[in-house]
């Protein structure tokens, strides 16, 4: 029965394993020629507690690639589309730099290329998607904190964690419907004033 569904992309981001190395923000960077200002995927930081007792805590992120992408729907050329895998992408030649997918995408994940002035914006490394490789940043993720795969496969590793692991997204309340979830931890709270 789940050979018949079409696959369905999405991430887990695992807290409990990300140590903050950044290797996800530099291998997105290099992978995909990201101008050295920009980023398609990046590592915040957060502190919690009072010295003596301060923890630190590392929130990876990028795009949600959303079920209800706001950046879709905003773009006046159509050059922001989500394909039937889920994967949100933005044609390049049809991009006018109009920046309105970057104020409407509710995460901060878009960027407009100072070279090729178009919006820019992570896509699950689509390309390596394609040919049966995982993005760039779930390869080199030396924690093996980001965990992808097709969500509508039940035998998939990212179906079975969401399936068995309490996880969050960010910023429910905008009604994205994002598919890259975090497994939390002891974060407590922080993915949400961080994202």
């Amino acid at each position: 029965m789940g050979e018949n569904k079409k696959k369905r992309y999405g991430m887990v981001i695992d807290l409990r394993r990300c140590v903050g190395c950044m290797s996800c923000q530099v291998t997105c960077k290099v992978e995909n020629n990201v101008p050295f200002d920009d980023f398609r995927a990046r590592v915040n930081i957060a502190e919690r507690g009072t010295y003596p007792d301060v923890k630190r805590f590392f929130l990876p992120t990028l795009c949600n690639h959303c079920e209800e992408p706001p950046c879709v729907e905003v773009c006046p050329v159509g050059a922001s589309y989500k394909r039937e895998d889920g994967v949100v992408l933005v044609h390049e030649d049809r991009c006018i730099g109009c920046g309105y997918c970057i104020e409407a995408c509710p995460y901060n994940a878009r960027y407009l290329d100072p070279n090729l002035h178009v919006a820019q914006k992570c896509t699950f490394c689509v390309e390596r998607i394609d040919n049966g490789l995982p993005p760039a940043c779930v390869h080199n993720c030396m924690g093996k904190a980001r965990i992808f795969g097709d969500l509508n496969d039940p035998e998939s590793e990212v179906s079975k964690l969401l399936n068995s692991v309490p996880t969050e997204v960010l910023k429910p309340e905008m009604g994205t419907h994002p598919n890259v979830f975090y497994i939390m931890a002891d974060f407590n709270g922080a993915v949400k004033k961080e994202g």
